[in-house]
């Protein structure tokens, strides 16, 4: 006969496993409800698409390489975009015809799948839609000109509605947070120009004053607005600067309170600098510079906007592209002329970058999109 304590015992531990159990189902339920994080790397030469999955760690594992069909030339570049509801990816080709393909994302796998293509307007070296996901926006370096396509409700690229010259070298065109606004940089003019628009329709019309002048020679190229809204920060390719401007949402304007360099300290010879981005908390911004294949990092204070550096690290060999996870925790730079991608740890508290390790990727990589799925 089995005594009270012993039937107590049992009875405890069959509890205890019970509850051990439930604990277990509830973790894994958590576990397969979080969001999984992509990378999707554009590479230029061997016209496709490497797709990777982001650990918690900061490890990549490669998930698939998606090519371009209907593509047969390399382009000097591949700009991506993707849409804000996480669903489609959208590539611009830069050899001719001139066309942007669309792949839609699948939200369990971050796998891409082809929809079709869509015409461009010219060799468009930066693609962005607008907040709504209604339209694409293009810039055309050696078109010097903007242009804005509608998205077919599958994603896919319809015929220009819009094509504006610009000045010389459009290399950026981005909505402001709001979606009132779209900006350009005119890389060889040396200035930004500033649209208002229209989302329930997709027009764009010239603001007065349009166009806000740089120092010449600067060669403005990409910028970020804060995640607050209240700043803007660009890199100027020909002379190296990072500049940051207070953001006034109502009019669109832009007005400079700092500037300073993307240049690592000691710097000598002709500055190439390329991208810049800022992590999602606001905290720190980076930029990137293809002389020296260095990526400068930068402590902003979310009050005044300002800038203090804290330092430059090595990185792949001309460092055209890169961009930070949604966690703000990792940061991935890809290689012109390396073929490769660097993945280096965010420190949480200084800014200042770890690398983690290397990834092959396609030829001539120059472009990252991160995304969390679904």
């Amino acid at each position: 006969m089995t005594s009270p304590i012993h039937r107590f015992a049992a009875g405890l531990s069959r509890a205890a496993i019970a509850t051990a159990l439930t604990l277990l189902a509830l973790t894994l339920g958590a576990r397969a409800g979080m969001a999984e994080t992509f990378a999707y790397v554009g590479n230029a030469d061997s016209n496709d698409i490497s797709v990777f999955k982001l650990a918690e760690n900061g490890e990549m594992t490669p998930v698939q390489t998606a090519a371009f069909p209907g593509v047969d030339k390399p382009g000097s570049s591949t700009p991506l975009a993707i849409t804000p509801d996480h669903r489609v990816l959208i590539a611009g080709v830069r050899s001719q015809p001139f066309q942007a393909v669309s792949f839609a994302i699948d939200p369990k796998t971050g796998q891409l799948s082809h929809i079709g293509n869509g015409p461009l307007a010219d060799s468009m070296a930066n693609i962005a839609t607008d907040r709504g996901g209604k339209v694409l926006f293009s810039a055309s370096y050696g078109g010097n000109k903007v242009a804005v396509n509608p998205l077919g409700a599958n994603g896919v690229v319809a015929a220009p509605t819009q094509v504006i010259p610009t000045g010389l070298n459009a290399h950026a065109f981005l909505p402001s947070p709001d979606n009132r606004f779209v900006f350009a940089t005119n890389l060889g003019s040396d200035q930004v120009l500033s649209f208002s628009f229209e989302p329930t329709t997709g027009a764009l019309t010239p603001n007065d004053p349009q166009a806000y002048k740089l120092p010449e020679k600067s060669g403005p190229r990409h910028f970020v607005f804060h995640p607050n809204g209240k700043f803007v920060y660009m890199i100027h390719e020909l002379n190296g600067d990072v500049a940051a401007f207070n953001y006034e949402a109502k009019g669109g304007a832009w007005d400079e309170i700092q500037r300073t360099t993307a240049l690592p300290e000691g710097f000598t010879g002709k500055p190439w600098a390329a991208d810049i981005h800022i992590t999602p908390d606001g905290r720190f911004l980076y930029a990137s510079e293809r002389t020296t294949n260095t990526l400068t990092a930068y402590k902003v204070d979310t009050s005044s906007g300002k800038l203090t550096t804290i330092g430059s690290v090595p990185t792949e060999k001309q460092p055209r592209g890169f961009n930070i996870d949604p966690s703000s925790r990792y940061l991935a730079a890809v290689g012109e002329l390396s073929d490769g991608m660097t993945v280096y740890a965010i420190d949480p508290s200084s800014g200042a970058l770890t690398k983690l390790k290397s990834y092959p990727t396609g030829k001539k990589p120059n472009w990252v999109e991160f995304v969390n799925l679904p």
